[in-house]
């Protein structure tokens, strides 16, 4: 039987398409990664790679050999992981990648309950709002929205998030309501731009009977490409801010913001939890799953996230 790190090796390389990006997963040297798939070949009498300055490519024989070996070898590390503590807790770093306002305010105060629950697992988790790839740099799962749900992986709802006009009782003092969303043009605007495209995103709203309206913006008071920073901007009463309810619930909340046009909000999408689909999750991601779940469930998550 080949050493386990060879094979390891072998698996890693071929999910990340690299040595380097296999070296930094298990902890090695591009090298040593190297050579263990080097001897793995010379153990076997197969080339299992196309080797490119670029990328690795696996040949019809490392794909085969991929097949009959990933799931078992992924098996057997995770049977190792759930027993690695002699009290059968589960144990071992949870890597999770999640937006940084989002998991900020929504998921890192659950931390300590989760800790207190399963002192064995170690958190590694990333605040990071660009999209991650869950398998090739190794995660054990991921909170948000718009990841491509590729195969091997399973995503499960946590709310559909709703987009709300809103403002700070103090700059909405002594002005008047607005009554349609084509009057929102009179305020100050605190508006978003596209990180990738560059762009001012418009505001588009849906009434509550079906009716959709797109608002012409033509005096904004501020520019922000994050929208943690226009909720903020909000809360100082520097204008009106078009955003989602993750950003904005606690202070319609608390009665530092007020919806306007409440008869109107869009539907931005859902915010997920993504994880890869085995057979056999390690014990610290199953427990993680079923606890986000059970929490977000438990505190009405979902409903706090949408308007009526």
């Amino acid at each position: 039987m080949e050493p386990l790190n060879h094979l390891e090796s072998f698996v890693q390389s071929a999910e990340s398409g690299s040595f380097s990006a296999a070296a930094r997963r298990l902890g090695l040297t591009p090298a040593a990664v190297s050579k263990n798939v080097a001897r793995l070949e010379a153990r076997l009498g197969v080339r299992l790679f196309q080797r490119s300055t670029r990328r690795l490519t696996l040949t019809e024989g490392g794909e085969r050999f991929l097949g009959q070996i990933g799931g078992a070898l992924t098996t057997l590390k995770d049977a190792v992981a759930d027993i690695s503590k002699d009290d059968g807790q589960p144990a071992g770093t949870l890597k999770v990648s999640m937006g940084q306002a989002f998991g900020r305010e929504h998921v890192l105060p659950l931390m300590g309950d989760f800790l207190a629950r399963y002192p064995a697992i170690l958190p590694d988790w990333h605040f990071d709002n660009h999209q991650v790839d869950l398998v090739g740099e190794g995660f054990d799962a991921a909170i948000g929205g718009g990841i491509e749900l590729s195969p091997g992986m399973v995503a499960r709802e946590l709310a559909r998030i709703h987009v709300v006009a809103v403002a700070a009782p103090a700059y909405m003092a002594g002005r008047s309501l607005p009554r349609q969303p084509a009057e929102l043009a009179q305020f100050d605007a605190l508006l978003r731009r596209s990180s990738p495209t560059g762009r001012l995103r418009s505001w588009t709203l849906q009434h509550a009977k079906g009716d959709q309206a797109t608002v012409e913006l033509p005096r904004p008071r501020a520019i922000f490409n994050d929208p943690e920073a226009i909720a903020h901007a909000a809360l100082m009463g520097l204008g009106v801010a078009m955003l989602p309810m993750p950003f904005v619930e606690r202070g319609l909340r608390t009665g530092e913001l007020v919806r306007l046009l409440p008869a109107w909000h869009f539907d931005a999408g859902a915010v997920w939890l993504y994880y890869p689909s085995k057979k056999l999750l390690p014990a610290k991601t199953r427990v993680f799953i079923d606890f986000v779940l059970e929490r977000f469930r438990s505190e009405r998550f979902a409903q706090r996230m949408q308007v009526a």
